[in-house]
């Protein structure tokens, strides 16, 4: 017998399972949808790792047994953690259909740890083929009527894609990992995850995206509209998992520049409070709010714990008592009737640009509302009109200010941002960030190559802001300021001088940069030894009852930038001095006063 096999009977007779769960997230509404249960073998065992064991026992017929004890393993665990949400487990297709796989287990194990039904979620993966396609359908009815919910694993990855889809008609659809990974940067995954979503909103099917490891994927992924994720960088999988949103996992939503521009951008701010009613209102009792107040086209309709329901039309009432006996058959009927079930509803904060491409995608009438709320209760409606508009010229007025170059915004944008956090006494640090031996550079290796190293610039200092709540402004030229709102300032630096310096060589010649610079000729017409492209960075941190305007807080950095500037390799030098420079003041005598 091999070590493997004593070690998976081991497992098996003495329920050696450790189960670990992830969370999947609901970033639109802050709250978490359920947890992904995921089976380990003993800690250091040759079996501990989840594909190890269950070849192992896929190659020894013990999959069964596996299955069932790790199914059996996670059920306990998640109530024993008093996890809310729903419970998603992995479940072989073949295993399924396996006719010495015992029937009614699932049913039976909820039974006994006392878990409903409706809160557990059977993950087919979409990995393995399975040859009788009309008795898996079978098998996922039986599922359904048993109370459970049904979600596809991995779509993307295996045989049967769209067809499994259409065919079992799942609750959820979990887009593979590949799709995922670095989606930011191809248009070809782009384009297959713009097409999920909308066949997932045509055929009301929830869309979670797993792997998230990297902010820019949460944030194309947010904006196309998914807004169930799980992944690395909200939270890896654990014994203790987390019971709600925590602050590091809400900002790692918050990926924009915590600027003013971006604050514009929240759909809250367009929220016009507005009556409500109740879903039980009669019909006619609705249509005389609609007749009091001729101003009024839409009214939400709200449930006892004050969440919205539906959204009630007044064209589409006053048409139906139009007609004849029209009053006669909903005058005392509740609204809920003749209601829009389906309305947009978005929490405040809550991007326009996100709102935007939901509107458009599920192609709204430009006349509606949409309905806005406050942790999932109704705050008020905002006009489909005003929302397009109001992104339009929010989008002009960036585009004005923004660098052409990187497309950051530029002077008004990071004089605004800094004037923003005078005003309300938020503390902050900034970071003046310049290129040393820039011209030498551009003289010798061309324009071209000299904006592509400012490009490079840009890309790094964002990348390394990515993380947390950071302004990136780019002056000019080769020049960029960050405002820092926490107190990773000084990490973040020493991350872009790293980075810079590391991806910057590719811009050299192997001669240059193994002499560590080059020859060039300065303004006299003389030769001079030029280093390596290098950063000076000057970081600040104003005193905010001293400092009344962005420009005294912009001449602090800019003096900390000249004392960096000293040094020929790259230099951070944090300025101890946080007031403005006391004004000289020049004395005269006069020859009346002698």
């Amino acid at each position: 017998m091999t070590v493997q096999r004593k070690v998976l009977e081991y497992i098996l007779d003495n329920g050696e399972i450790t189960t670990l769960f992830q969370p999947i997230f609901d970033i639109s509404n802050h709250t978490i949808l359920g947890y992904e249960a995921l089976s380990r073998g003993p800690k250091n065992s040759p079996l501990e790792m989840p594909n190890k064991l269950f070849a192992v026992a896929h190659e020894h017929g013990l999959i069964s047994e596996l299955e069932l004890l790790c199914r059996s393993k996670a059920i306990e665990n998640f109530v024993k953690l008093a996890l809310q949400g729903k419970l998603f487990l992995n479940v072989s297709p073949k295993i399924l259909l396996d006719p010495c796989h015992p029937k009614g287990e699932t049913l039976h194990l909820i039974e006994q740890f006392g878990l409903a039904a409706n809160r557990v979620v059977i993950e087919v993966t979409e990995q393995e083929k399975v040859d009788d396609g009309f008795l898996l359908l079978k098998t996922i009815a039986h599922y359904r009527e048993l109370g459970f919910t049904i979600a596809i694993d991995d779509l993307g990855a295996g045989y049967s894609g769209l067809k499994q889809w259409s065919e079992l008609q799942p609750n959820y659809v979990k887009i593979d990992r590949y799709f995922i990974d670095y989606c930011d940067q191809s248009e070809v995954k782009k384009e297959f995850l713009k097409s999920i979503s909308v066949l997932a909103r045509a055929t009301n099917t929830s869309v979670i995206a797993e792997g998230i490891e990297r902010p820019e994927e949460l944030a194309l992924v947010e904006g196309l509209g998914i807004k169930n994720v799980q992944g690395f960088l909200l939270e890896k999988p654990s014994q203790q998992p987390s019971y709600d949103f925590r602050s590091e996992q809400i900002q790692a939503l918050t990926l924009k520049e915590k600027d003013q521009f971006d604050q514009s951008m929240a759909i809250g701010l367009l929220n016009l409070t507005q009556a409500q009613i109740g879903s039980e209102t009669r019909c006619k009792d609705a249509h005389k709010l609609f007749e009091q107040d001729k101003s009024i086209i839409s009214i939400a309709v709200l449930n006892q714990q004050s969440q919205p329901v539906g959204l009630l039309h007044k064209d589409q009432l006053t048409e139906v008592f139009a007609a004849p006996y029209g009053h006669a058959l909903y005058d005392k009927r509740p609204v809920t009737a003749l209601m829009d079930k389906h309305p947009l509803v978005v929490d405040e904060n809550q991007k326009l640009d996100t709102v935007s491409q939901q509107i458009t995608e599920q192609d709204f009438d430009i006349r509606r509302h949409i309905v806005i709320t406050r942790n999932n209760k109704y705050l008020g409606l905002a006009p489909l009109r005003d929302i397009l508009k109001h992104i339009t010229e929010e989008k002009i007025r960036h585009a004005q200010h923004a660098n052409p170059l990187t497309m950051l915004p530029g002077n008004v944008a990071i004089n605004e941002t800094i004037e923003q956090r005078l005003r309300s006494k938020d503390k902050f640090s900034l970071a003046y960030i310049d290129l040393n031996h820039f011209k030498q550079f551009n003289d010798l290796y061309g324009y071209a190559s000299g904006d592509s190293v400012i490009k490079l610039l840009a890309d790094v200092t964002v990348q390394a802001c990515a993380n947390s709540a950071n302004f990136v402004g780019h002056i000019g030229g080769d020049d960029f300021m960050v405002v820092f709102d926490q107190t990773d300032a000084v990490a973040i630096c020493n991350t872009i001088i790293e980075q810079f310096e590391q991806q910057s060589r590719v811009f050299f010649t192997p001669e240059h940069i193994n002499n560590k610079g080059y020859w060039a000729t300065n303004r006299e017409g003389e030769k001079q030894f030029v280093p390596l492209l290098t950063l000076s960075i000057g970081l600040v941190e104003p005193d905010l009852q001293q400092c009344k305007n962005s420009h005294q807080v912009a001449a602090l950095a800019t003096d900390a930038k000249k004392e960096a500037k000293r040094y020929r390799h790259s230099y951070l030098f944090i300025c101890k001095r946080r007031r403005p420079a006391p004004a000289v003041v020049r004395l005269t005598t006069s020859k009346r006063a002698i």
